[in-house]
C-alpha cells in the first residue's frame, strides 16, 4: 500500500459494516494486510464462478456488478464487495467490471487471516459483526 495512504484506507474501512466496530489501531492493521490494485475501464475485477479469494474496497473509480447480462449494481468510492470471500472460498456469484479507471484495496483471505490469527480480540470483534449481520438477515427473512 502506498506510504501515507494507510490512514485514509483505515478510515474508509471503518465505514464497512464488517470492520466498523474495530479500533483505529485494528483498522490500520487490517488495512496493512491489503494491497492497492488498479484496474482500467473494461477490466473484469472478479468473474462469476471464479473462486472467491478476497475482499475489495473501491478507493477510486466506478464498477458494475453484473450477472446473466444484467447490471445488478453500480458501485463507487467507499463501496465494497467480496466480504464473504474472507470467510469461505465459494464461487463468485457475479462479474464485477470496472466501468472507469479504478483503484481497490484488496484483502486476500490468506494474508488477512495470517495477520489476524495472532490477534484473538480482533477475531472476536469480526465474528460478532458477522453474527450480528446474520441475525439481522434471518430476522428480515422471517418477517
Amino acid at each position: 500500500m502506498p506510504k501515507g495512504e494507510g490512514e485514509s484506507v483505515a478510515d474508509r474501512l471503518s465505514a464497512v459494516p464488517l470492520f466498523a466496530s474495530l479500533s483505529p489501531r485494528d483498522l490500520r492493521t487490517v488495512a496493512s494486510t491489503g494491497s492497492v490494485r488498479s484496474f482500467a475501464a473494461g477490466d473484469t475485477i472478479v468473474g462469476k464462478g471464479d473462486k472467491g479469494l478476497g475482499f475489495y474496497l473501491i478507493l477510486d473509480g466506478k464498477v458494475e456488478v453484473r450477472a446473466d447480462g444484467k447490471t445488478l449494481a453500480t458501485l463507487g468510492p467507499n463501496s465494497f464487495f467480496g466480504e464473504m470471500a474472507l470467510f469461505e472460498e465459494q464461487p463468485r456469484t457475479a462479474d464485477v467490471v470496472a466501468t472507469a479507471p479504478s483503484r481497490c484495496l484488496v484483502l486476500s483471505r490468506w494474508e488477512f487471516w495470517s495477520e489476524l490469527a495472532h490477534d484473538p480480540e480482533v477475531l472476536r470483534t469480526l465474528m460478532a459483526a458477522v453474527v450480528g449481520r446474520l441475525r439481522a438477515t434471518s430476522k428480515a427473512l422471517s418477517e
